[in-house]
């Protein structure tokens, strides 16, 4: 296993960084010239790589404070008759819920000897299979 302290590292020279820039510029010059070719093979003029202007934006308008108070009132005033619609009338009582079912202990003591047959069954049908499979 060779550790990284015992790898050789390579210094940045001056030579090296200059070399890397040149061949960085060659391949930008290469790579210019294919997106030239590819805008000449699109139909019409060629478009701009930049983003689109936006629209300048309207200043907003400032609302008085005697528009807001009736703004504000107008909702209140909606919202108190929609909660007065929905409120049901003083006159009608709820019904009362059903109350919850409960399995009477005859019921259960029959589920449970009916689960208790069954898994009588189940395991005489295994011991059955293994006695043929002998």
């Amino acid at each position: 296993m060779v550790r990284k302290a015992d790898m050789p590292t390579q210094k940045l020279t001056a030579e090296i960084i200059a070399a890397a820039i040149g061949g960085y510029e060659f391949q930008k010059t290469r790579i210019d010239a294919r997106i030239a070719e590819l805008r000449a093979m699109l139909s019409g003029p060629a478009t701009e790589t930049a983003a689109a202007p936006q629209p300048p934006k309207h200043k907003r308008r400032k609302m008085s404070a005697a528009g807001r108070k009736a703004i504000a009132e107008a909702q209140r005033k909606r919202w108190a008759a929609s909660k007065k619609a929905a409120k049901p009338p003083a006159s009608a009582t709820p019904e009362a819920p059903k109350p919850k079912r409960r399995i009477s202990k005859a019921g259960m003591a029959r589920i449970i000897a009916a689960t208790k047959e069954r898994w009588a069954r189940v395991r005489a049908a295994k011991a059955q299979q293994a006695k043929a499979g002998q």
